[in-house]
């Protein structure tokens, strides 16, 4: 909030109509108005200052911030706010709308006895009626205004609307004076519905957090709340029940819609033992979870507590328009007193009056209110639209960021491909049947946790209920033995059946894949591959970002260099590299970034947090995926798939160029206009439009984002 009283008033000032989500919920008339310039709501954020350091973009280092006042205690939000935050309206609880209303029907009334030239409506009797109509609209305006003054912060929006409307009653021009001070009042209250509009998919979000939860302690069901509740307890959650804490699924398996945390709105089925996070809500039967992580250390807590902070790390237009302002409005003002002095010297029928109401008009279109609102609004409308896309940028700066780069580097597992083993190819030796080679080995492994064999397993279903499986023996670092179904079995790599002496075909050490070589009674009887499957959308990423104005697409990966050549391949990806330790990924990345590339890493590992420090913009792949890697990403795509990428791209261009939009119209509508002011040939009418007009077409403009299709 704008602190008259405050030694940076006038940045404030300029920033007021920012949209700040340390209190999303309570986004409303109080960060728009001058009474909240007026009065301290105690929401400064010491030391919070996203200036961009040397080399980096805003906001990159998420770890030195100072939130003094800027709590996120338990991830817990205060959407009520505003009703701690009372702006003086009128009566306690007074429509907004009301005493505008009754100031334009005061103004509406007044214009037409002047029109009819009533007789009563002269002397004191006119003054005193526009006077009234000023007061209702105006007073806040100019209380601003002067209480800005002894701490030396003069030059605001406030003190401008202030000088002119008073001005246009001082020379006898109240209708004018009237009309300009209603009709800024009526554009706040315009902003205020459009930022209630942008904000409200980033709100919903703010929502999904369960109030209370059922915990069963001691044999009985206790209602509770989700901060009360610890690790270890057991949440039993109903059908149709939001999830409110992280934790794992007890004794059976049930759906639950993740659309809140996702985006998706297929239904997911957790097995027992599987993860359950909070927001998730249960779809089916009455389940019980155990509960892992405390309240405020919920995936879904840390996600809203990224949002929260998202708009406060300002673009750099943004941060160009604060400063831009900060030097424009003292100018204006400078410049609107010449427009009065300087004719007196030089024009030789000067009139006072005229020239006066020449540089009171000046003023009122001189107000940079279209700048100020506008600009961030439409960020935070991209801000917004990415969210319902399942995308999270933790800052406006990185919309910009993500827009310039020119290269993108993937990581491979979980990124591009699903991150789960799986058996792509059956390959019998001559004389066996797929279906006896698959029964024998599948049987074999089920006695193995490894994840080759949970694949085969998988694969093979139902197929190994009721077989015999015993005397197993694993041998560490070539699989297993044992007896299946009356027959001896051998099931692992290359090096198990040369171990027991059992020859192969050499081109089984000519696959790329990880195998699974089988031997039954002592002869080779085949093998399976087993590999991490591509994403079905891992291809059209790729496309998409060619297509998009990326030169450089890079996959980096530590698996094996021949599968990450083969997926690499068959995705389209022009250069890829294997075999790469954590060092050797940010080898790579500091060379392209040396190349004066701009970089986007996308990762989803622990692993791959230190590569998503390094890039100008990293991207955690999968909201719900390594903690460390969302917490050191500048974007999260939430919903897991890679094609995200591109649609964040366009997001990010759309709201730019919505930006840029709203910056010349001001620009330009406000130039021609001044200068008609200056020529005399403009009124406070046009001046109004100027001013009042252009910020409400900007700020539609800016809400349009939030209804395109990406």
């Amino acid at each position: 909030m704008p602190d008259p009283t405050s030694s940076n008033t006038n940045e404030e000032l300029n920033t007021a109509k920012q949209v700040n989500l340390d209190n999303v919920g309570a986004l409303t008339r109080e960060h728009l108005t001058p009474q909240a310039a007026a009065e301290p709501q105690g929401h400064d954020v010491a030391g919070h200052d996203h200036a961009p350091a040397e080399g980096k973009p805003a906001g990159h280092d998420h770890h030195d911030h100072s939130h003094a006042g800027h709590s996120h205690d338990s991830g817990e939000l205060d959407l009520d706010e505003e009703e701690e935050h009372d702006h003086d309206h009128g009566p306690a609880g007074a429509n907004p709308y009301l005493l505008p209303g009754i100031s334009l029907v005061l103004l509406l009334v007044g214009l037409a006895l002047d029109h009819f030239q009533a007789g009563f409506f002269t002397g004191y009797v006119r003054p005193a009626w526009y006077g009234l109509a000023f007061v209702l609209v105006g007073w806040n305006v100019v209380k601003a205004a002067v209480l800005s003054i002894p701490s030396g912060n003069v030059f605001n929006e406030f003190l401008l609307m202030s000088i002119a409307t008073i001005g246009a009653f001082a020379i006898g021009e109240y209708p004018e004076g009237v009309a300009v001070m209603l009709f800024y009042t009526v554009g706040e209250l315009f902003q205020d519905a459009a930022v209630n509009r942008a904000k409200r998919s980033i709100k919903a979000l703010l929502e999904i957090q369960a109030t209370e939860v059922t915990v069963v302690r001691g044999g009985k069901n206790l209602v509770i709340d989700p901060k009360a509740v610890q690790v270890g307890d057991i949440m039993e959650i109903r059908p149709g029940e939001k999830v409110a804490l992280d934790g794992t699924l007890n004794a059976t398996a049930a759906s639950f819609n993740t659309a809140a945390l996702t985006g998706e709105s297929a239904p997911q089925t957790k097995q027992p033992g599987e993860a359950v996070l909070a927001g998730m809500i249960n779809l089916e039967s009455l389940v019980q979870v155990t509960v892992t992580a405390g309240f405020q250390d919920t995936k879904l807590s840390k996600i809203l507590a990224m949002v929260q902070d998202a708009v406060g790390r300002k673009a750099k237009t943004q941060q160009f328009i604060t400063r831009f302002a900060k030097v424009y409005t003292p100018i204006v003002v400078g410049l609107a007193t010449l427009l009065v002095l300087v004719p007196l010297l030089v024009v030789h029928d000067y009139v006072f009056r005229d020239w006066l109401y020449r540089a009171l008009v000046f003023l009122v279109i001189s107000c940079p209110c279209a700048l100020v609102v506008s600009i961030p609004l439409g960020y935070f409308g991209g801000i917004g639209a990415a969210s319902k896309a399942g995308i999270l940028f933790k800052g406006s700066n990185f919309l910009d960021v993500l827009r310039e780069i020119d290269t993108v580097v993937m990581d491979k597992t979980g990124t591009l491909t699903k991150g789960v083993f799986a058996v792509q190819q059956v390959q019998p030796a001559p004389g066996t049947e797929p279906a006896q080679l698959l029964r024998l080995v599948g049987a074999l492994e089920t006695k193995s946790t490894h994840p080759i064999a949970r694949a085969v397993v998988a694969h093979v279903g139902e197929a190994v209920a009721g077989v015999a499986v015993e005397n197993v023996e694993e041998i560490a670092g070539h699989g297993l033995r044992g007896r299946v179904d009356g027959r001896d079995v051998l099931a692992g790599n290359t090096k198990l059946l040369s171990k027991f002496n059992v020859g192969y075909p050499t081109e089984v050490d000519q696959v790329a894949d990880s195998i699974v070589v089988a031997a039954i009674d002592g002869k080779y009887a085949g093998y399976l591959t087993v590999a991490d499957a591509p994403k079905e959308d891992a291809a059209q990423a790729v496309r998409e970002l060619k297509a998009d104005g990326i030169t450089k697409l890079v996959m980096l990966s530590g698996d094996k260099d021949s599968i990450v050549q083969r997926v690499a391949k068959e995705l389209g990806i022009t250069e890829a590299h294997g075999g790469l330790l954590p060092e050797d990924k940010a080898r790579y990345v500091q060379q392209y970034l040396s190349e004066g590339r701009k970089l986007a890493f996308v990762g989803d590992g622990v692993n791959d947090a230190p590569v998503v420090a390094l890039a100008d913009v990293g991207i955690a792949m999968g909201g719900l995926g390594s903690d460390a890697t969302i917490e050191t990403a500048d974007v999260v795509i939430q919903t897991d798939h890679p094609s995200k990428i591109a649609t964040a791209r366009r997001i990010a261009r759309a709201t730019h160029n919505v930006v840029w939009q709203n910056i010349w119209l001001a620009f330009a509508v406000k130039a021609v206009v001044l200068a008609l002011g200056a020529g005399g040939l403009a009124t406070m009418w046009e001046a109004v439009f100027a001013d009042v007009g252009v910020a409400l077409l900007a700020i539609l403009n800016a809400v349009r984002i939030q209804r395109m299709k990406f």
